[in-house]
């Protein structure tokens, strides 16, 4: 019989339904081991072993990669020769394959200029303002690679990846490299 996992799973409350498994299974078994309860538990979810149902559950609770707040280093990164910012600020949210993306530049002048934009992670063109085409789609968990096209030209390309600590994030696109620091 396979059961469907709660939207919002908790991985200790699967601990104590192993151990609650595993007393009955020792009633027919009194050599059951507690991995056993959890092999029995695992398959009746549709996971093939409790490591990978512990992986799954974890991976619902932690954040992701691109989530969260950070600030461009700007000594670290080779900025286009059209947009020398002072300053650059972005925030990511992401929820599933829809990216969220506020920014916060200082231009070269000292003006402060704040955008939003959305992009949806699935491979397939979607209409952005002023006529501009963008697909995007995750390369793994820690890369997000983006194009952009206008009238069926490509106009850009973008690969962000954070870093394997997660501390950094760089954004590559055109003659521009942003090194971006998490805050």
């Amino acid at each position: 019989m396979s059961r469907n996992l709660p939207a919002r799973p908790n991985l200790e409350f699967l601990k104590k339904e192993a151990k609650s498994l595993l007393d009955l299974l020792r009633q027919r078994d009194g050599t059951a081991q507690l991995a056993d309860a959890q092999h029995t538990l695992s398959r009746d979810y549709g996971f093939a072993s409790w490591p990978k149902l512990k992986a799954h559950v974890e991976s619902l609770a932690a954040p992701h990669p691109f989530a969260g707040r950070w600030i461009a280093n700007v000594a670290q990164s080779k900025r286009h020769p059209a947009n020398l910012f002072q300053r650059a600020v972005i925030e990511f949210a992401v929820n599933g394959n829809t990216v969220d993306i506020d920014d916060e530049f200082v231009d070269e002048s000292g003006r402060v200029v704040h955008g939003h934009s959305t992009i949806v992670a699935d491979g397939v063109e979607h209409p952005m303002p002023n006529g501009y085409v963008v697909t995007a789609a995750w390369r793994g968990t820690t890369a997000l690679e983006t194009v952009a096209t206008k009238d069926g030209e490509v106009v850009g390309r973008g690969n962000y990846t954070v870093s394997a600590d997660g501390r950094h994030l760089t954004i590559a696109a055109s003659d521009q490299v942003i090194v971006l620091d998490r805050v």
